[in-house]
């Protein structure tokens, strides 16, 4: 059966956005959406059935009216709608999340946590679904056919990142933009009297093991355009400044299980929190990537 894209919409301005572009990316992928709302679990198993009742026709309604929206703007879109009552949003959107290709949530800037939103919950469902998460702002890009952004090392490929970000933008037709950020020792900002500049040094063979990193990519994707960066300084601001005319910005997450729950790295916390254009967070095993 094909895999579609499913999306967690719980009546926010942000999960309206992250079903929009879901809808979108499921017609650029010839596939289904389905939305997904997850109740709360009751606080007290004891309630009343007619305690919930109002609850679940709200939640019934949200996904009919989104449903019905989506189809409507896009025609011969099947979209299907599934009200969840496990054990809570997290384990519901991510059961939900591997039935699909990709899971899609809706996002706030830094400082913004309710329902499904880029909080707690948001952050444990992006760092424990074995898929692609994409993270929608309500008020983000408005490039639907601008670049899209991807973070790299060419120290450690990770296939499946650098395959989504060329995957997407083959949909878009729309260029890749690969960035490697170098981060430097601490003492090298300390000036030219103190160090060398370490970047005239090691700058043209970290560009020469990037081209390398990318060139069966470009094979691979001919039509695609490629641009790789080399910038100095934290990954996090120099993916967030790529995403200033992106159509979507691509991160890495490994898929390592800490024993303190799910972990997406500190530069995809950085890129979620302040991206406005969406952020789709691969996972990826480094122990199995491969060349394309």
């Amino acid at each position: 059966m094909t895999r579609g894209v499913v999306v967690g919409v719980d009546g926010t301005e942000q999960a309206l956005a992250a079903a929009e572009w879901a809808a979108d990316e499921a017609v650029l992928r010839d596939t289904w959406v389905r939305l997904v709302h997850a109740k709360e679990p009751s606080p007290d198993v004891m309630l009343p059935l007619v305690a919930r009742e109002p609850d679940e026709s709200w939640a019934e309604d949200l996904l009919a009216r989104t449903a019905a929206g989506l189809r409507a703007r896009h025609p011969g879109l099947s979209v299907t709608t599934r009200l969840s009552a496990a054990s809570g949003p997290v384990p519901a959107l991510v059961a939900a999340g591997e039935e699909g290709d990709l899971l899609v949530l809706g996002s706030r800037a830094l400082g913004g946590m309710a329902g499904y939103l880029l909080g707690s919950t948001g952050l444990t469902v992006a760092g424990a679904v074995d898929r692609p998460v994409v993270l929608v702002r309500a008020h983000g890009a408005t490039a639907p056919r601008g670049p899209v952004a991807v973070g790299v090392d060419v120290r450690q490929a990770a296939d499946p990142v650098l395959g989504f970000a060329f995957e997407e933008a083959d949909r878009r037709h729309a260029r890749v933009h690969a960035v490697f950020a170098l981060q430097l020792p601490l003492f090298a900002g300390l000036g030219p009297a103190m160090v060398p500049d370490i970047r005239l040094a090691v700058a043209p063979e970290i560009e020469r093991s990037l081209d390398e990193l990318l060139t069966p990519w470009r094979a691979k994707y001919p039509e695609v355009t490629v641009v790789g960066r080399v910038r100095t300084g934290s990954a996090g601001a120099e993916l967030l400044e790529a995403s200033g005319d992106a159509s979507l910005v691509v991160v890495g997450r490994r898929t390592r299980r800490p024993t303190l729950g799910a972990h997406i790295g500190s530069v995809a916390h950085a890129v979620l929190h302040h991206s406005r254009a969406p952020v789709a967070l691969v996972p990826h095993d480094r122990r199995h990537d491969g060349q394309p």
